[in-house]
């Protein structure tokens, strides 16, 4: 008999020895929405140059709405 294999546990941090709180998007809201639309832009590249139609258009969508949301909360803080 064979001794089973131990899974490493996963680390909770992304793997690169940043604690929680320097996680990206854990600055505000603004710092979210702002990583939220850099990621979906570059699902949406992955998804056109797949020919994934459907997906390359949600993700286009969610880029307008986070890029609208940053317009929208930087022309209150100009008020």
């Amino acid at each position: 008999m064979t001794k089973p294999v131990r899974k490493r546990a996963r680390e909770t941090s992304g793997g690169q020895g940043r604690s929680r709180a320097e996680e990206p998007g854990e600055g505000g809201v603004e710092e979210a929405v702002a990583f939220i639309a850099e990621q979906v832009g570059a699902l949406r590249k992955l998804a056109e140059r797949h020919k994934l139609d459907v997906l390359h258009y949600l993700l286009g969508m969610t880029k307008l709405e986070a890029d609208e949301h940053l317009r929208l909360r930087s022309k209150r803080k100009l008020s």
